[in-house]
């Protein structure tokens, strides 16, 4: 059986990889176009692949293969009607970074808010010890405590985001088209229910999106939505780069 990564650099380099010899023969490229996946696929039996787009133009060439791994979550990157058409699985890593993207969320959230990067650049140009005076307000946040959180998307990250809002004394709403009031409610007894996203956009302080990209979802914050949002909105997007508009945004 023969086994090709074709983007293992993405993946990082400090995992113990031994174990895929252990299956079969193992070929390995750092990085793959999508103009050089044909014939480094044409002989494998599995792919593990992490963004490398894989459809008909990609694979048409690989007579043997049974089964594509993704290692990551999201699988936008397959054409998933072709690889059924072929009856190629496929299977994705889901939930292997739930407590890290939860972190990260705060990490970006505390960023922005707090203006860090100012005040480090404040402090190590020089200024603050320079001044004549030991406040600087120049820029202002305020505490999250009541404050509202809304948060798109009510899978496992984004319970997890919501619990820990609840903690720091924000009120949350969720919004999922795919998750009922009830399921909701007990997945994460701290969120009031949303019936639509134009209801987080329109009393929200605070967005976080956590949704996968599917044709629905694709450039939802748009401009429709963005002029919904309050002044002074922090969005932040935690799942594919195409659910924002960009142009809407800048």
């Amino acid at each position: 059986m023969k086994l090709v990564f074709l983007d293992k650099k993405t993946i990082g380099e400090d995992m113990d990889f031994s174990r895929f010899a252990e299956l079969g023969d193992v070929v390995e490229y750092d990085f793959t176009q999508p103009e050089e996946a044909p014939e480094r696929v044409k002989d494998a039996d599995i792919l593990i692949v992490n963004k490398v787009p894989v459809n008909r133009q990609t694979i048409h060439t690989a007579g043997n293969l049974k089964l594509v791994c993704v290692t990551a979550t999201g699988t936008n990157n397959l054409d998933k009607d072709y690889l059924a058409k072929r009856g190629i699985e496929w299977r994705n890593a889901a939930g292997y970074s739930t407590e890290s993207v939860a972190q990260h969320t705060f990490a970006m959230l505390f960023y922005l808010m707090e203006h860090l990067r100012y005040y480090d650049d404040y402090v190590k140009e020089g200024n603050y010890i320079n001044d004549v005076m030991f406040t600087h307000f120049a820029k202002t946040f305020r505490q999250l405590t009541g404050k509202t959180w809304g948060i798109i998307g009510l899978g496992a990250i984004g319970v997890k985001v919501a619990n820990a809002a609840t903690h720091l004394g924000m009120e949350v709403y969720g919004y999922d088209p795919y998750v009922s009031v009830k399921a909701a409610w007990e997945l994460s007894r701290s969120i009031k229910h949303a019936n639509s996203a134009e209801e987080i956009y329109q009393n929200c302080d605070y967005i976080t999106i956590h949704v996968p990209l599917l044709d629905n979802t694709k450039k939802m914050i748009n401009e429709g939505a963005i002029e919904q949002m309050k002044d002074g909105v922090i969005l932040l997007n935690f799942a594919r780069d195409l659910l924002v508009d960009e142009e809407a945004v800048a």
